[in-house]
């Protein structure tokens, strides 16, 4: 892939909120995003919560981030959040706010009474993960709304952004979502779980030909691969998937199981591999769609239909 020549003129950071790496390529509507592999803690955070670092980040989706530096090093838009998802969960409706968490009345438009809220893992997560509080006593209510502003906000608006450029250069966007799934989560009918989770909220947040064609690169790249169980797309896929209008999105979970020591949480001798599969998959889909998106569309529809 050539270097990038359409370039957006927007700074590539935020600084403490988020990185984009290869900020300004336009060339193609494909973008990146990896919500929850932030590593940065903020020292009134520690000093707030009750559990110590290692503990808090065990939340975090860690080193998704850097199994796509390949996708970097193609020319490839990523954008990866520095701050932890035990601060703040960006793949959460602004307002999923857990009353046993915050004190005080939550504004009306609070949105308590999610399935993730009620596990405590609302945009500011009251546990991680086995139901390990956080915090020793609740926060208040201006304490939480300026996590938000500060954090959740500029993070969503810069998304936005990128997106809807993305859209008017190419008159489509997809955005692939990045995260990692513990080899402990649930598997279908008693099997093992896959090596890769596609989620489209069952076909709601992108074109299917679109995730057919992502599933088909992904087994051939050796992955074992699920769709919409047991992740079917958080927030980040269903509020910015819209493919009637041109905004597909499509949510990637990944096993952890593959590339990282889930005990000690570092990287293990399978990283490398599953970094160059799994990029070259994406790599491929992305030059897929360098051509004329309907036509790309069409072909492997037909195909699917043969």
């Amino acid at each position: 892939m050539t270097t990038p020549r359409q370039t957006t003129g927007l700074p590539s950071t935020d600084e403490g909120l988020y990185v984009i790496e290869n900020a300004g390529a336009l060339d193609s509507p494909v973008f990146f995003n990896s919500p929850h592999s932030g590593d940065v803690f903020p020292e009134s955070f520690l000093a707030r919560s009750q559990l110590a670092k290692p503990q808090l980040r065990r939340a975090s989706d860690l080193f998704v981030d850097e199994l796509v530096t390949p996708l970097v090093q193609a020319g490839l838009p990523l954008m990866r959040a520095l701050l932890p998802r035990s601060y703040i969960d960006l793949n959460r409706e602004p307002l999923e706010l857990d009353p046993r968490l915050i004190e005080g009345v939550l504004p009306v438009d609070a949105n308590t009474r999610s399935l993730r809220v009620a596990g405590g893992l609302g945009t500011l997560p009251r546990v991680v993960g086995d139901q390990v509080e956080i915090y020793s006593g609740k926060i208040t209510l201006d304490e939480a709304m300026d996590r938000i502003a500060q954090a959740y906000v500029p993070y969503h608006l810069r998304l936005q952004q990128e997106l809807a450029l993305r859209h008017a250069h190419h008159g489509r966007v997809v955005l692939i979502d990045l995260h990692s799934m513990p080899s402990s989560g649930v598997p279908r009918g008693g099997r093992r779980l896959a090596d890769v989770v596609i989620g489209d909220r069952f076909g709601a947040s992108a074109a299917p030909w679109l995730v057919d064609r992502l599933e088909i690169l992904l087994r051939d790249a050796g992955l074992n691969v699920e769709r919409n169980h047991p992740y079917a797309g958080g927030y980040i896929t269903e509020h910015y998937g819209r493919p009637r209008f041109g905004w597909h999105a499509i949510q990637i979970e990944i096993n952890r199981a593959l590339y990282m020591d889930e005990v000690r949480l570092v990287p293990h001798q399978g990283f490398s591999v599953l970094s160059s599969v799994l990029s070259s998959a994406l790599i491929e889909l992305s030059r897929l769609l360098l051509f004329d998106f309907d036509t790309t569309a069409l072909h492997f529809s037909q195909k699917a239909a043969e």
